[in-house]
């Protein structure tokens, strides 16, 4: 058995499915030949961005592949690579190189060049040790802080000859479970507080523990704010439930910031960045994450937990036991909170005007569609700020949340992951004018690859966040964008049309989706206002 023919077993032994790949990769005909079906994208940065949904839509359950070819390659990867980092998501990276040495340049080292920006690395120098350092990588992606893990096949070594007969055993998802003085210490802080709130990343969802953050939010009687990427970790059909947060969020969410004197962190790192919760000086911090470099870190924490999110539940809701806290009136204070928001909104998501108010759309996706049999994300910028205070997620996975490098046209890819993992859901991407010119011609990979996806492009013109700044620029129109999208989609091979009245929405969606129940990705281009107002209270 070869090399690569031994790594096409492990991944498939491993349960791995889909190989995202650019080629040359020799890899990619190892997979095909034993029934794990190569996708190749058009862009690197895009594959990075497929193998991302299938990882991110399953909670690791699926571990995503991106394989591509050395030099170019793995200079392209790297940017998609850097942003599945900054979301700890598990995403396996197998650049091809020759041993020792770069198409490129001889000092360049992909491990070496990617250390930064993944949680382990190995060359398989030694064909000896293939079985060994994919074993090892397959338990970086599944235990501890989570994040891609990079494994470089030399174009040599894979052809060489796997010494001995294959034998792998899968890796194991290992749970490290909490201190019980921590518990203890934690259980009676938050009997003892007067307004407790939980901010709940996604190491809830990553660690299965809905039902758990429910159990604990109730016994507390404290609201629920959830991260960009913990959103559905807590569903917001709840009493409790406060939405997620970025720059904008839902009224109630800046209210109960405000008043909590307790924030209780679960599965989160609590780290700071322009489009995180901004949680107000002076909250006494209690933290329950998996990694200690986390404790501390951006926020002066009074206790702390380390473990997994659902075995700390489990083990902070048992400690409590019957000593649960006082009602206090949250879940009514949420439900006005809540009335109050929706009443300041709704004449925009009612909206007529021309041209078209992105809240119109988003309202009209939310009122369509069944939010358990889909999954939702959206791109940087304008787009994630309008869509996450109104799309109301009611089951962890239906929507994916990322962002914290931001970089835009990540969610094609990621929606394209998203579909190829759960071929049963609807499956949309929301992005903007300035995102599609980045990765645009990826939805070809969709429509040859036969994935029923929906995009929706917000299309104002304009550059949005990113003008920002461009003051003297702004005499030359240098922000200012052009282009038929509907058309460039139609030229791909998508069913694609174009939106200019709110009110020709609803028969687009409804053309849209039923082709792509055919198996056929569809795009519509929505020609949306320049401005819009930010959802913060």
């Amino acid at each position: 058995m070869k090399v690569t023919d031994a790594i096409a077993h492990v991944l498939r032994d491993e349960g791995v499915e889909y190989l995202i790949c650019y080629p040359r990769q020799a890899l990619i005909d190892s997979c095909a030949k034993i029934g794990i079906r190569p996708v190749i994208c058009r862009q690197e940065r895009v594959g990075v961005g497929i193998a991302d949904g299938i990882s991110r839509s399953t909670y690791g359950k699926k571990i995503g592949v991106f394989a591509m070819q050395g030099g170019p390659g793995a200079e392209n990867t790297f940017p998609g690579v850097a942003q599945v980092y900054g979301d700890n998501v598990p995403v396996l990276i197998m650049p091809a190189h020759r041993i020792g040495r770069s198409f490129t340049h001889p000092s360049f080292d992909p491990v070496q060049a990617y250390r930064p920006v993944t949680k382990w690395g190995a060359e398989i120098a030694d064909p000896a040790r293939t079985i060994e350092l994919m074993r090892r990588a397959f338990h970086a992606l599944r235990s501890g802080k989570l994040g891609p893990v990079v494994i470089e096949v030399p174009t040599d070594v894979g052809a060489m000859d796997l010494p001995g007969e294959y034998a792998y055993t899968p890796a194991r998802s290992l749970k490290a479970g909490p201190d019980p003085a921590d518990v203890k210490r934690v259980a009676d802080l938050l009997l003892k507080s007067e307004c407790p709130v939980i901010h709940a990343g996604q190491g809830v969802l990553y660690s299965g523990a809905t039902a758990q953050l429910i159990r604990l939010a109730e016994v507390l009687d404290a609201p629920v704010l959830t991260t960009n990427t913990g959103k559905g970790a807590f569903p917001e059909d709840h009493p409790l439930s406060l939405g997620a947060s970025v720059i904008s969020a839902q009224k109630g969410a800046f209210h109960f910031l405000k008043k909590a004197d307790v924030i209780l962190g679960m599965g989160t790192s609590f780290t700071k960045n322009p489009w995180a919760p901004q949680i107000p000086a002076g909250k006494r911090i209690i933290h329950c994450t998996l990694d200690p470099a986390d404790v501390c870190k951006e926020f002066s924490t009074e206790a702390a937990i380390l473990g997994d999110a659902r075995l700390v539940m489990e083990t902070l809701i048992a400690e409590i036991g019957e000593r649960r806290r006082k009602q206090t009136g949250a879940v009514a204070e949420v439900a006005r909170l809540r009335r109050e928001w929706e009443d300041d909104w709704k004449d925009e998501l009612a909206s007529n005007e021309t041209p078209i108010n992105q809240y119109r759309i988003i309202n009209e996706l939310k009122t369509t569609l069944d939010p358990a049999q889909t999954i939702i994300t959206h791109d940087a910028g304008s787009p994630r700020e309008q869509l996450i205070p109104f799309w109301k997620t009611v089951t962890p996975g239906g929507y994916l949340g990322w962002g914290k490098s931001t970089q835009l046209g990540h969610g094609l890819g990621l929606i394209m992951g998203a579909k190829i993992a759960n071929p049963e859901k609807t499956c949309i991407n929301l992005m903007g004018d300035a995102s599609i010119g980045m990765v645009g011609m990826d939805v070809e990979t969709a429509v040859r690859n036969r994935l029923g996806i929906l995009t929706i492009v917000f299309n104002n013109g304009v550059m949005a966040g990113e003008k920002n700044g461009l003051v003297d620029a702004q005499v030359y129109n240098a922000a200012d964008l052009g282009g038929n999208y509907s058309q460039v989609a139609k030229g791909l091979g998508a069913w694609s049309t174009r939106v200019e009245s709110a009110n020709d929405f609803q028969p687009a969606l409804a053309k849209a989706l039923a082709a792509n129940s055919a198996g056929q990705p569809a795009l519509i281009e929505v020609m949306a206002k320049q401005n819009f107002r930010y959802s913060r209270y």
